[in-house]
């Protein structure tokens, strides 16, 4: 995946493996006793979020991080994301690690933008 200790290099490998639909290289960077929350649902185990989270990626044109904010054994991520539609969001995740592995990720949606305007997302 990344290389060893690099927490923002690991999360950098994670964006990649999902818009390559990389199951097997997710899945190697997560813990056993991952979880992962959304408003949608908290405490999701790591086979549950590849059962019914995991989304074929085809329905992203692109994403841009902004930023990585890493400190110690946790990290903040914001992205901006395009879908292929032209639908366009922000999200920020929480990222929690045990050495090089990911533990728990918490999501934080934002809006939708439409030529230029904040959008409320639709779930």
């Amino acid at each position: 995946m990344a290389a060893a200790g690099n927490k923002a290099e690991i999360i950098r490998a994670l964006f990649a493996a999902y818009l390559a639909n990389d199951r097997e290289a997710a899945a190697q960077a997560f813990a056993e006793n991952f979880r992962f929350n959304t408003p949608y649902g908290e405490g999701i185990d790591k086979a549950t979020y590849f059962a019914e989270c995991w989304r074929d990626s085809d329905w992203i044109g692109r994403h841009e991080i902004e930023r990585i904010m890493v400190d110690g054994d946790e990290a903040f991520v914001t992205y901006h994301c395009t879908a292929r539609d032209g639908r366009s969001f922000r999200n920020s995740e929480f990222f929690v690690f045990e050495g090089d592995k990911v533990t728990r990720v918490d999501v934080f949606f934002g809006p939708s933008y439409e030529d230029g305007v904040l959008v409320r997302q639709e779930r």
